[in-house]
């Protein structure tokens, strides 16, 4: 579920899971971190700060991981919130497609 914050152009998505296999929250903010890190670099960020929605006006990340705001209640129901800018990420996102159809003319 995605929802406004009160600000002109960051949201957060609200995304509740239950999962098929058992995970701490500690081994999905680690799977997480290690993705914002390596293969999804530049498109998922990691944030363990104390963050409000203003910290991320202006970011080119699609998607922020606030691994301090999400919650497990077991090893098989958890709350993941995660951060982005409303049109700088999309933007981001589209110049990126750009470039990359460019390359493969």
């Amino acid at each position: 579920m995605a929802f406004r914050v009160p600000v002109a152009d960051v949201s957060v998505v609200d995304l509740t899971c239950r999962l098929s296999k058992p995970a701490s929250y500690a081994e999905i903010k680690e799977a997480c971190k290690k993705a914002a890190h390596g293969p999804m670099k530049g498109v998922l960020g990691y944030t363990e700060d104390q963050v409000v929605s203003s910290d991320f006006i202006g970011d080119t990340h699609s998607s922020i991981f606030d691994a301090g705001a999400g919650i497990s209640l077991n090893d098989n129901f958890v709350k993941l919130i995660s951060w982005y800018d409303n049109e700088f990420g999309y933007s981001h996102r589209v110049a990126d497609l750009l470039l990359y159809m460019h390359s493969k003319e």
